[in-house]
Formats: C-alpha cells, structure tokens, sequence
C-alpha cells in the first residue's frame, strides 16, 4: 500500500503495470482517471470515496481538476515487484503530465 498525492491542476505520468493488479481509494481532492485496456477506453471523474480498479496491462493516467490536491491510497497485488513494473505509455490526448 502507498500514499499517492497529486498537486491541483496536475497530471500524473501516463503507465501500465506489466504484471500487478491495483485497487485505488480516494480520499480527497477532485480528479479524472483515465484508463485504456485494448480497444476499450473510459475516463472517470474521481471524488473522495471513489475506488477504482487497474487489472494488469491496462494504460492509466490521473488528473486532478479541483483547487485541492487529489490523494488516494493504491494497494498492489501481488506486492510491488521492483522499478521495471511500470513503463510509461502513450497518455490520454489532450492530458499531458506536468
């Protein structure tokens, strides 16, 4: 389990996890994710008490949108395997990370 926290007006990093599955839980802020898994693709507005749910191999990018931080705790199954688990990937258009 980690603590993720993403500055407002910020977006993450677009990735997908080569071999874990990742459940999120908000718990503040407001915030889009975005996910794309083969050919089916959905954004998702994220508010506090929000889960959502990554399988493996699915592209997934994070925004946050409200004047405060989007915060949320991801928990990994299995437990995160080493730095090589995640490879950045082609993000939503229009979202670029900064």
């Amino acid at each position: 389990m980690a603590h993720f926290l993403l500055a407002a007006g910020r977006t993450s990093d677009a990735v997908r996890h080569r071999t874990v599955e990742e459940i999120w839980y908000v718990l503040g802020g407001r915030g889009q994710i975005w996910r794309r898994r083969g050919a089916a693709e959905v954004t998702v507005p994220l508010d506090a008490g929000t889960c959502v749910v990554i399988p493996f191999g699915t592209s997934f990018q994070f925004r946050s949108v409200g004047p405060d931080p989007l915060v949320a705790v991801p928990v990994t199954m299995p437990p995160w395997p080493g730095e090589d688990e995640a490879e950045r990937v082609e993000g939503r258009p229009a979202w670029t990370s900064a």
